[in-house]
């Protein structure tokens, strides 16, 4: 589409792709865990990212953000549930030109995913589309939510902070969590109108120039 068009086209969402919640995503992390705002880039480098749940198309693009912005990400899913190989291609070549790329890591175990984590992350275990395999991936995903306890017995650091696309199932993170002072959710929201906004003047005002 975007090959025969004479207008940018902007993929807001599809099977493969979320590029405006990684947009949104960075951004959240950069205002509540950046060291300092000043200077080049997100400042996020040297942060660690762990994903607990399903691979899926916010995933695929987190993953990709976080090696370009220098963040390790590690993500847990179960048996049957990873990142498909082709997908995982696609985010190892997002460090080609990086001076320090972040690592992927990848593990069923969700202790392992959290150990150090700055940011845990997880999103739907049911995206749309598979509503008939609901019951079979409930119980596969039983064992990953987002609890404080989870992170406490993986070695998260004391200070993590927890993000969710939304929407939200209780199934996927403790309430406690999810409405806590550790959650990012909201501010993050926010940040996806601050990435179309952004998105948009990129493409269609500045004409595909990036300016700080």
């Amino acid at each position: 589409m975007a090959g025969h068009s004479s207008v940018p086209v902007v993929n807001a969402l599809s099977d493969d792709f979320h590029p405006l919640q990684t947009v949104a995503d960075l951004l959240t992390m950069h205002e509540a865990l950046a060291p300092s705002a000043a200077g080049p880039g997100l400042g996020l480098d040297g942060l660690r990212v762990a994903w607990v749940g399903d691979s899926n198309n916010v995933l695929f693009d987190l993953a990709t953000g976080c090696v370009k912005a220098g963040v390790d990400i590690a993500v847990a899913s179960p048996p049957g549930y990873g990142i498909p190989p082709a997908m995982r291609r696609v985010i190892a070549a997002a460090a080609d030109g990086v001076d320090r790329p972040g690592r992927l890591e990848e593990t069923t175990a969700p202790e392992e995913a959290v150990r150090g984590a700055d940011v845990i992350v997880t999103d739907t275990w049911v995206s749309m589309g598979q509503e008939a395999d609901q019951k079979k991936r409930l119980a596969a995903f039983a064992g990953y939510q987002v609890t404080d306890e989870l992170a406490r017995r993986g070695g998260a650091k004391d200070g993590w902070r927890f993000m969710h696309c939304l929407p939200r199932h209780r199934e996927e993170v403790a309430d406690d969590v999810f409405y806590g002072p550790r959650s990012l959710v909201f501010p993050e929201a926010e940040n996806r109108l601050w990435a179309a906004v952004a998105t948009l003047e990129a493409l269609v005002v500045n004409k595909g120039r990036i300016e700080p």
